[in-house]
């Protein structure tokens, strides 16, 4: 158990058996009356989120989690497969609880996975991948005086806007948490 006093954004707690994610918190001491705690709490597992107001001092459960590097291998049907960097165990995990970043999955690629009681609850991608051009329009003469950016499509489907003179088979560098392009390899 943990003070509602010591909350932190992206920290997870545990209340009535559910998992929420702190969002935001912030510690308001009125002038008049007793100090409480303001929060906004995203579900862990359906994505929902809800503000609520704690007394100051007032405990909640911190979730114990685990969180395994493990390795992704392929895909079947809408299951992705990950195999465990320590057991070589296989786990098969649903598609919603890896979210946007599946069109950054590449095959062998390092991912970090959040357990609760054996049950994996959340998939983290690497702030940054290196993928290749898959398609791109061709660079246009004359564009180029404003720094212009045109759409490439990368080998995993996910579509970024790349400046001109990146060309198909290049690979570049990718921020997956704002889909920008960072630089070319």
């Amino acid at each position: 158990m943990i003070s509602v006093n010591d909350l932190k954004t992206g920290l997870t707690i545990e209340i009535e058996g559910v998992l929420w994610s702190v969002i935001e918190f912030l510690h308001v001491k009125p002038g008049k009356g007793a100090a409480f705690v303001r929060t906004k709490l995203k579900n862990v597992e359906t994505g929902q989120v809800v503000e609520k107001t704690f007394r100051a001092g007032e405990k909640v459960a911190k979730a114990m989690l685990d969180r395994r590097i493990m390795q992704y291998l392929y895909k079947e049907g809408s299951d992705y497969i990950m195999m465990d960097n320590q057991s070589y165990e296989q786990l098969s995990v649903p598609e919603k609880e890896i979210g946007d970043g599946i069109k950054y999955l590449k095959e062998n690629m390092e991912v970090s996975v959040l357990l609760h009681e054996g049950k994996i609850i959340g998939v983290d991608i690497p702030n940054h991948v290196e993928l290749e051009v898959a398609d791109c329009p061709p660079s246009e003469k004359g564009n180029t005086s404003q720094g212009g950016t045109k759409p490439a499509t990368l080998e995993t489907g996910a579509v970024v806007n790349v400046p001109f003179f990146i060309s198909i088979g290049d690979k570049i560098r990718v921020d997956t948490r704002t889909n920008e392009y960072l630089d070319r390899v």
